[in-house]
């Protein structure tokens, strides 16, 4: 279904390849181990084609074509992080990003996450997508694999907050080298990030967090590349292959009364169904009240509220 060839004389940052797939050819980056850049279709030479630098639906045109789907969900569950930059689509699955955050308090958003953590069964990834629009976005979104983002919390973690009796116990004992980290099973790691970010949330002030949060970022070598207008991120969230996990992430100062260009998501895999496929009601029913505890990062929206998309296509 696919294959790569590197293409060194590209000119784009990090080196490009040509992948083959989907009956098309495609320049794609890979800035991180954990992450797969589609900037769009390329020529048969091997050059950027118009499809690279003008945008266009290709991802539901192509990648999400019924005949491909599967194999691009399957890229994702193998990759960890797949990015579909240039793409235009006005799809109507997707809706508003919800949270805000204020100057005082992390919005549940800041932390690290998966989506539908508080429930026993999770999207198997969710695709959050900055739209072409007016106001370019200036906050970022960190991703990183689910183990490293622990081995990192635990790695920047100041010594007064580990000395707490909570963590202290939790952590004795334990192997917290990157590798022992990584070997965790997942509800380990699950168990061993709550009791850490609870810590935090009580221990430090709005900024500590945040802080700690960054440093956590570069110890993680998250991927927080700024957003591009008409930029996807598929980001694996609880499936067979890699498992992440992200956050909206202030790389500087959270101080309010900034424009900033909105976002908007979907459970890709749950939510656009296949001719044939039967919805799980109850899961994108618990999936949309979870999303619907907090206002809408948009704030003021001139926008209706929607429900969560359940159809075909």
């Amino acid at each position: 279904m696919s294959s790569i060839a590197s293409n060194p004389t590209t000119p784009n940052a990090g080196p490009a390849e040509i992948l083959e797939f989907a009956g098309s050819r495609w320049l794609v980056r890979r800035p991180k181990p954990f992450v797969l850049v589609f900037e769009g279709e390329a020529c048969v030479d091997g050059s950027t084609s118009k499809a690279a630098t003008a945008p266009c639906d290709y991802l539901h045109d192509k990648l999400l074509d019924p005949a491909c789907r599967e194999a691009f969900y399957q890229l994702v569950d193998a990759t960890g992080l797949v990015v579909c930059l240039n793409v235009a689509t006005h799809h109507p699955s997707y809706r508003d990003v919800r949270g805000r955050s204020s100057k005082g308090r992390l919005s549940q958003g800041e932390y690290y996450h998966h989506d539908g953590c508080s429930g026993p069964t999770k999207p198997r990834f969710v695709e959050i997508r900055c739209p072409i629009q007016p106001q370019t976005r200036g906050i970022a979104t960190a991703v990183a694999p689910h183990h490293a983002v622990v081995a990192a919390m635990v790695q920047v973690l100041p010594a007064e907050l580990a000395a707490t009796p909570a963590l202290a116990e939790a952590l004795t004992g334990q192997d917290l080298t990157p590798a022992g980290v990584a070997a965790m099973s997942n509800e380990a790691l699950d168990h061993l990030q709550g009791l850490i970010t609870r810590t935090v949330r009580r221990k430090l002030d709005a900024e500590g967090a945040r802080a700690y949060f960054r440093a956590v970022d570069r110890a993680a070598d998250a991927y927080f590349e700024p957003w591009q207008l008409g930029e996807s991120r598929f980001i694996a969230n609880a499936n067979a292959g890699v498992t992440m996990q992200h956050r909206r992430a202030y790389q500087q100062v959270h101080s309010g009364g900034v424009a900033n260009g909105h976002l908007v998501k979907r459970w890709t895999n749950e939510e656009l169904l296949l001719p044939g496929q039967t919805v799980d009601a109850a899961l994108i029913e618990a999936l949309c009240r979870e999303e619907a505890e907090g206002p809408s990062e948009r704030g003021e929206s001139d926008q209706p509220e929607r429900s969560c998309y359940l159809g075909a296509h």
